[in-house]
């Protein structure tokens, strides 16, 4: 080789040396600087039970307090390179500076030459939902759906809505299987007044539900959703939370409004009819009910008992025979043969809107007590035509029942009510289900991504609520399917809805 070709050689090899090492001298402005550790330690904080130490992931620092711990004085022991750490625009010092974390809290990291970087420190409180606490007097038990046992009511709110001073409210048990079978029990709380209660709006009655037999806990409330989504007046709203009695923790709970007259519930004013398809063996000493005369071989099964929820009526008063005979001749008209007619038909009698909204939301979930047995609620202001809901009480809707074929997602199920069967048999009627099922089928993507969210809301509730009652891996009436794990009954109910879905449209094309 020629003696220039190594001299240029070697430049080149020198040249590219000196470059490695610049560059390995070259200050890193972009150098940022850490947390390795977060904790509140018991000698920092007497009031707590012992050392809590929080997962840092990334820029996520999180971790949990039991329910009786105060969060908003904690002082907060880290390890970090940073230069300066600030929070709210207050220069922290670890094991010195108290803060309130009942909120997420931004960590500010700054380093000498200028980088930063920040951290979200998300410390919860139990399982993060709100936390009800209920006290009754002397400890009572609740063991009756018809005493109510006094006492008072607070709740610590957290993030998810305000927090509520100790009042005074009285609570019995309700339901009737979920209160029979389930050791878990559901509740009535009322208040001595109207109140905001969990953020939902003021009234004084609220209702517990377990949940025992809907191990995903979310039936309720995605039934609810699709409520939302509707024409119908009013659809309950609801908040999930822990509930402790007289100091003992007693499970996870969707607390609801009850289906009852109110202007902010079902708003009938001073003159209108909130009535519940029920069952005898169901209703309470006092209740008032008819059954109408025209079921015969036109239509099968039993007469419907149509128990008067609101007013508080009594027998064979004038108010109490307008509701019947209006109930009355509207099951006439739509036995009789011209039942289609625009002019005198069925639609001179119901709110057909409202009617089909409830059918598909009922149909839809397959909810086994919506086709004929219970909690099927109709609403009329005198002079109006009768409306359909609130839709209510779905723990045993979406396949969740091993007694009825309401198991499976395929068949109908609520078409074969009686009311129903006839109102598919006016063309136009099944058209205008068809229309509106679509609109349901587009929000059907939606229905499943508030199923995923309800499930990371109940992440760690859910672990706390079979801790303490035993849920999963076991069966608990009605079960068809039991799973070992959370996800796979979320999983369960996300496949069974769109397996219904699927049945659905093709079955309504077929119509």
């Amino acid at each position: 080789m020629h003696k220039l070709s190594y001299i240029i050689i070697g430049l080149v090899l020198l040249i590219s040396c000196n470059e490695e090492e610049d560059n390995d001298v070259l200050p890193n402005n972009n150098w940022q600087p850490s947390l390795s550790s977060f904790s509140y330690l018991k000698s920092m904080n007497p009031h707590l039970d012992n050392n809590i130490y929080l997962d840092i992931k990334e820029t996520k620092i999180t971790g949990f307090i039991s329910a009786a711990i105060n969060q908003k004085d904690l002082i907060a022991t880290y390890k970090t390179d940073a230069k300066t750490v600030i929070v709210n625009n207050i220069e922290q010092e670890s094991g010195i500076t108290s803060n309130d974390f009942t909120n997420i809290l931004t960590y500010k990291l700054s380093s000498n030459d200028g980088g930063s970087i920040s951290y979200e420190v998300d410390l919860r409180k139990f399982t993060g939902l709100p936390i009800v606490y209920i006290d009754t007097e002397s400890q009572q038990e609740i063991n009756s759906k018809d005493t109510y046992v006094n006492g008072t009511v607070s709740i610590d709110g957290g993030r998810l809505s305000s927090d509520f001073t100790e009042y005074k409210m009285k609570i019995r048990g309700r339901g009737n299987s979920t209160w029979n079978r389930h050791v878990k029990k559901p509740y009535q709380l009322k208040l001595d007044d109207k109140l905001e209660f969990l953020d939902l709006p003021k009234d004084k009655k609220w209702v517990f539900l377990a949940e025992v037999s809907d191990k995903t806990l979310i039936r309720n409330k995605i039934a609810y959703e699709m409520g939302y989504l509707s024409s119908l007046d009013y659809t309950p709203k609801s908040q999930y939370s822990e509930v402790f009695l007289n100091g003992v923790y007693n499970g996870t709970y969707l607390i609801a409004q009850k289906v009852e007259e109110s202007d902010r519930r079902v708003a009938l004013g001073d003159t209108g009819y909130l009535i519940e398809i029920d069952q005898i063996h169901r209703l309470d000493e006092g209740d008032v009910y008819f059954r109408t005369y025209n079921y015969n071989n036109q239509f099968e099964g039993a007469p419907f008992l149509f128990n008067i929820k609101e007013p508080k009526l009594k027998f064979d008063t004038p108010e109490y025979t307008y509701i019947f005979n209006l109930i009355d001749n509207f099951e006439k008209n739509l036995k009789s043969p011209n039942f289609k007619s625009p002019s005198d038909g069925y639609t001179t009698f119901i709110d057909v809107d409202s009617f089909i909204d409830y059918y598909l939301i009922n149909e839809i979930t397959k909810n086994t007590d919506a086709k004929e047995y219970s909690s099927i609620y109709l609403n009329v202001m005198p002079g109006e035509k009768i409306k359909m809901g609130p839709i209510w009480d779905f723990d045993l809707a979406f396949g969740n029942v091993d007694y009825a074929p309401s198991q499976y997602a395929t068949g109908f199920w609520i078409k074969d009510n009686a009311w129903y069967a006839r109102l598919f048999e006016d063309p136009e009627f099944v058209a205008k289900v068809k229309l509106r099922f679509s609109y349901y089928l587009e929000n059907q993507s939606s229905m499943l991504d508030k199923i995923d969210a309800y499930a990371a809301l109940l992440t760690y509730a859910q672990q706390e609520n079979d801790k303490k009652w035993g849920l999963l891996g076991t069966y608990h009436w009605p079960n068809p399917v039991v799973y070992d794990t959370y996800q796979e009954e979320v999983d369960h109910l996300k496949d069974w809805y769109i397996s219904r879905m699927n049945w659905l449209e093709n079955a309504f094309d077929k119509l």
